[in-house]
């Protein structure tokens, strides 16, 4: 008697939990029914907004299939379904389950119609229903859906949201979205001078957008207070854009330090102008090129790791070319400074001209890894991925060679030659084979850069060519062959030129650039950070 009256109680709960969603699943279909009955645009879009009022996330398949142009009526019953091309004719879903229905002719249906204005009346319906959803990424996407298109009728629903919200970053944008729609209605003045601070607390270019349109049309108080909260917002972003010019010199900078430092111990210890070590970037990112074509054809899943692939066979390639320049033209030019930067002026068209003939004159296509491709925000500046590995990256060279330099026998034994070579050759140094290793060195860095740089510029015949001149540029300001002052002055000029650059353009800002330089070493001839030793002083 016991057990047949639990599970007489456990049916009757049962039941009672059943029959509200039962009850709600009549009231849906009641309201789909009067798609049937809408007559016009406005007439259509009720129907969608005493959808949208229930809440149910269950609505979203009629609203969606609406918006494609996929809801149907039958004329027999004056039914509402969605339609489903299936060959000269519609299958026919449920609204609601999605369960099939039934087959049906053309000719037997009527496509209720959808103009612009409905679609965005969707739109907007279908990101209110996604305020309840689980996932908190789907709510705040709902939620920064309406801050950008605020409506009154966002009100209600953001507020049984919010409270239900228990997630702090998803209320505080809800709040938001609340915020926007109140100063688009009609409520008090009061209402919207209490929205105002949320929407400027927030500080970006949206809410600037919102503050500048309500300040443009409200009156009175809420236009002051609209007016206040956007010199707010506009100092606060343009401290944000500060910052952002800064990131984009200290990206610059890590490019030109890549391309300037093998150039920097070539100058430095050799004292050559190696007017080819752009065509040494180009080397290694036709290198790149190249691997990125094998793994395509042959091994695509390794595509990820094609960088990682690239990187020694880049430096491997442009230090055997660069050595091979070295021991076959330059070592017979010391001592001859013009001649040099006209024979490495020559090797630089003759490497153009072959990779022009092997690979082509136009730009060739080289892909960013799904660990270098995107981009987040930091505040209000944006930082892609890319350009973020590449500082990384530079900066990992720049250590990798300042050990080398500082800490291994032959680093020691090119810093003797970059401070007096007649000394350290009667010490027993072997100064040709420093020279060339070294002009070897400098050519494998340069390749190493093409690598990073195919990540973020055309991969062409012309790609070193963009990069020589400022590479002097750094070498110059910084010290001729000193490795901390290379890396100062590529940050320097990089800042300077994007500081420079809104105002002045950007050939123009590296002409004011260059002629600062110049003005500098007038002053200081031995740049930044200027290397000490005999030859040097002499």
């Amino acid at each position: 008697m016991l057990l047949l009256r639990a599970i007489g109680l456990m049916f009757l709960l049962t039941m009672a939990s059943l029959l509200p969603s039962k009850a709600a699943e009549a009231d849906l279909r009641a309201t789909i029914a009067k798609f049937a009955d809408a007559s016009g645009f406005s007439a259509t879009e009720a129907v969608v907004r005493e959808l949208t009022a229930s809440g149910d996330p269950a609505v979203e398949r009629p609203l969606s299939a609406l918006a494609d142009g996929n809801l149907y009526i039958r004329k027999s019953d004056s039914r509402v379904f969605v339609g489903k091309e299936a060959g000269d004719g519609i299958e026919l879903l449920d609204p609601l389950s999605g369960e099939k229905a039934a087959d049906a002719a053309k000719t037997d249906l009527t496509k209720i119609k959808v103009n612009n204005g409905l679609r965005r009346t969707i739109r907007d319906a279908l990101g209110t229903l996604t305020l309840r959803a689980k996932d908190a990424s789907a709510r705040l996407a709902a939620a920064m859906t309406m801050f950008k298109t605020p409506d009154a009728a966002n009100i209600e629903p953001l507020d049984a949201a919010l409270a239900a919200e228990t997630e702090p970053a998803v209320k505080s944008l809800f709040e938001q979205a609340r915020a926007a729609s109140v100063l688009v209605s009609d409520k008090p003045e009061a209402d919207k001078l209490a929205a105002i601070p949320i929407i400027a607390a927030r500080g970006d270019r949206d809410a600037l957008s919102l503050l500048t349109s309500v300040d443009a049309n409200a009156p009175g108080a809420v236009k002051g207070a609209a007016n206040a909260a956007i010199g707010h917002i506009n100092s606060k972003l343009a401290l944000w854009d500060a910052g952002q010019n800064i990131w984009y010199g200290i990206s610059l900078g890590s490019v030109l330090l890549l391309a300037a430092i093998g150039l920097a111990i070539t100058f430095g210890v050799m004292g050559v102008i190696n007017m080819a070590h752009g065509e040494m970037v180009m080397l290694g990112a036709y290198t790149t090129f190249v691997v990125q074509q094998v793994i395509r054809t042959s091994f695509p899943g390794l595509f990820d790791w094609s960088l990682v692939i690239a990187l020694p066979l880049a430096f491997l390639v442009a230090g055997l070319v660069g050595l091979a320049i070295e021991r076959g033209i330059i070592r017979f030019l010391y001592g001859r400074p013009l001649e040099t930067l006209l024979a490495t002026w020559g090797v630089s068209l003759i490497l153009q001209q072959a990779v022009r003939t092997i690979f082509g004159p136009t730009n060739q296509e080289v892909g960013n890894p799904s660990w270098m491709s995107g981009s987040f925000d930091v505040g209000q500046l944006a930082i892609t991925w890319n350009r973020l590995w590449i500082l990384v990256f530079a900066l990992a060279v720049f250590a990798v060679l300042l050990y080398v330099m500082k800490r291994t026998p032959w680093g020691l034994q090119m810093r003797a030659v970059t401070a007096n070579r007649r000394m350290a050759a009667s010490m027993g140094i072997r100064t040709p084979w420093v020279d060339a290793l070294t002009f070897a060195l400098g050519s494998g860095i340069a390749g190493i850069a093409g690598v990073a740089l195919s990540q973020i510029d055309n991969v062409s015949p012309n790609l070193g060519r963009g990069y020589i001149i400022d590479s002097f540029m750094v070498v110059v300001f910084g010290g001729v062959g000193n490795l901390w002052g290379t890396l100062v002055g590529a940050f320097s000029l990089g800042i300077v030129n994007k500081f420079l650059e809104p105002y002045a353009g950007a050939v123009l800002g590296k002409i004011v650039v260059l002629v600062l330089i110049i003005l500098f070493i007038q002053k200081r001839p031995r740049g930044l950070f200027a290397l000490k030793g005999r030859a040097v002083e002499a």
